[in-house]
């Protein structure tokens, strides 16, 4: 299923941005990035329970947001790109 992933990281002290590293690093591990805080993630059910709950240890709930769209399995025709696309799509084999 494909799920968006968008996050706000308060970086207002190093330990902030410390987060929002995290938080992007953990997010690249599953997807790829379609915007500065936001990651399109092709995972199965279990995957996304592992991501949200690492995603959910490393914020703080106190000043930092996460939002999950889960747009399923039929997402080709729930998403709608125009202009620059960055990189490769989700679904898509890359060879290096």
């Amino acid at each position: 299923m494909l799920v968006l992933i968008t996050y706000d990281v308060n970086t207002e002290t190093a330990a902030g941005r410390k987060r929002l590293r995290k938080v992007a690093k953990q997010c690249v591990n599953y997807g790829r990035r379609v915007q500065n805080s936001v990651f399109e993630c092709l995972v199965d059910n279990a995957q996304c329970i592992m991501l949200k709950s690492t995603l959910e240890e490393l914020i703080d709930k106190e000043v930092d947001s996460l939002r999950f769209y889960y747009l399923g399995n039929q997402y080709q025709t729930k998403v709608e790109h125009l202009g620059v696309d960055r990189g490769i799509a989700a679904d898509k084999t890359l060879i290096l």
